[in-house]
Formats: structure tokens, C-alpha cells, sequence
């Protein structure tokens, strides 16, 4: 799989933080309004705003407005990306049987 290092960042990031891990564990039983989010992660708007930008550009989850009220969900093709991802760039030949037998080939010098 080849990827786009800048897409793959993007996805990465949505991971590295422990507000939105606890804003996915969430999500994992099933959509959720931003108030709901909010009350549970106990931040303020604009930085609940800030993790949930963050989480959209990677595609991991996805937004639907209602009235007012925005909800989100983990999106299932942005999950997959996300596990392919990691799969790829974690993939080594050891693994598949493609390694060189040496890396390098150099002469002894005695």
C-alpha cells in the first residue's frame, strides 16, 4: 500500500492524544452529540472543537448536523484506512518473506 505521508500523519495524530482516545473509546457504543462528548471528556467548547477538526481530518470518525447539535460517529471506512495504515507502515520483509539475505555486503579488512 502506498501512502500519502501527510494523509497518514493525519490519521496518526487523531491517535496520539489521550482526550481523543477517550473521545473514540466513547464513540465505540455508538454515535454521540457534542454536548453529550463535552460533559464526558470535561473540556471546554473550543478545545472539544479543536480535538473533534482534528478527528474529522483524519476520517476516523463523521459529523451530521441536527438543528443545532452536531453528532458524531466513528466512520467504518475511516477505521479500516486507519488499521491499513498502521498494517502498511509496520509491514517489514522479515514478516513476508521478502528480506535480503544481508543487507550489505562488505570485505573484511584484516
Amino acid at each position: 500500500m502506498k501512502t500519502n505521508h501527510l494523509e497518514s500523519a493525519k490519521v496518526f495524530k487523531a491517535f496520539c492524544d489521550e482526550t481523543r482516545l477517550a473521545i473514540l473509546e466513547m464513540l465505540q457504543s455508538g454515535e454521540k452529540c457534542a454536548c453529550v462528548l463535552l460533559e464526558e471528556v470535561e473540556v471546554g467548547q473550543s478545545t472539544l472543537s479543536h480535538h473533534m477538526k482534528i478527528l474529522l481530518e483524519s476520517g476516523v470518525i463523521s459529523a451530521r448536523k441536527e438543528g443545532k447539535w452536531t453528532y458524531y460517529s466513528i466512520n467504518e471506512q475511516g477505521r479500516k484506512r486507519a488499521l491499513g495504515l498502521l498494517q502498511a507502515i509496520t509491514e517489514t520483509p522479515m514478516l513476508t518473506g521478502e528480506a535480503d539475505e544481508k543487507c550489505c555486503e562488505k570485505e573484511s579488512v584484516l
